[in-house]
C-alpha cells in the first residue's frame, strides 16, 4: 500500500470528527427549519449578554442567539451597533418548543428582565441600541404581545407608561461568535459587568414588585 493512501486512511476519521464538530458549531447559530413544532421569539432588552442568560436554560428553549435587529444596515458589527447610529437593537432570537413553553410565558419572563418604562436604554446601558422591544413573527404573536403589554400597563406595577415597543420582526443578524453564550465563555467579566450596571439589584427590586 502506498504511503499517501495509508496517510489518507489514518487522517480520514480525524477529518470526519472535525467536520462534525464544525457542523455542530454552525447549528448553534441556526434556527432549525425542518422541525415544524419549533417556533421563534425575538426580544430586545438591553445588553444581549444579560438577556440571553434569562432564556438559555429554560425547559423547552432549544437555542438562544444574540444579535442585531431593526436597523438600516446590512450585516452590522458590534462596534457599529454600539455607536447608536445604525438603528439596530441588541436582541436575542429564541428557538423554542411551544408544547413545552408558550410564547406568553416567554413574554412574561422577558418583562421581568427589564425596566419596561425606560425609554432611553436599559439600566446603566444607555442609547437606542439598548431600548426594549418585542419583535413579533406572526399575527398571533402580535396579538399575544399587545395583550400582555396592555395587561402590564393596567396592573399598577409601574407608575409610568410602558415604553417597550412591539414591532414586526425584520431580518435578524447573529452577533459575532465571541458574544454567543458570553456568560459561559467569560463568566468573570460577565458578572463584573452585570454588577457594575446595577442590573442585579434593580432586577431583584422589580422581582419583588412583580411578586
Amino acid at each position: 500500500m502506498k504511503k499517501s493512501t495509508l496517510l489518507f486512511i489514518v487522517i480520514l476519521p480525524f477529518l470526519s470528527c472535525c467536520a462534525k464538530s464544525d457542523l455542530r458549531d454552525m447549528e448553534t447559530h441556526m434556527v432549525p427549519q425542518n422541525d415544524t413544532k419549533l417556533d421563534t421569539a425575538t426580544f430586545a432588552g438591553g445588553c444581549f449578554w444579560c438577556t440571553e442568560t434569562a432564556f438559555s436554560e429554560l425547559d423547552g428553549v432549544k437555542n438562544v442567539v444574540s444579535g442585531y435587529i431593526g436597523g438600516s444596515t446590512t450585516n452590522p458589527t458590534y462596534e457599529e451597533v454600539c455607536s447608536g447610529t445604525t438603528g439596530h437593537y441588541e436582541a436575542v432570537q429564541i428557538t423554542f418548543d411551544p408544547d413545552i413553553i408558550s410564547y406568553s410565558e416567554l413574554i412574561d419572563i422577558f418583562w421581568r428582565q427589564i425596566d419596561p418604562t425606560d425609554e432611553g436604554g436599559s439600566f446603566a446601558d444607555r442609547g437606542t441600541q439598548y431600548q426594549s422591544a418585542i419583535f413579533y413573527h406572526n399575527n398571533m404573536q402580535k396579538t399575544i404581545a399587545d395583550s400582555s403589554k396592555q395587561e402590564l400597563e393596567q396592573s399598577g406595577i409601574f407608575d409610568k407608561p410602558i415604553a417597550a415597543k412591539i414591532i414586526a420582526a425584520p431580518k435578524f443578524y447573529p452577533a459575532e461568535d465571541y458574544h454567543q453564550q458570553y456568560c459561559k465563555k467569560n463568566p468573570t467579566r460577565y458578572y463584573s459587568y452585570r454588577s457594575a450596571s446595577e442590573e442585579t439589584g434593580l432586577l431583584k427590586q422589580y422581582g419583588e414588585m412583580w411578586d
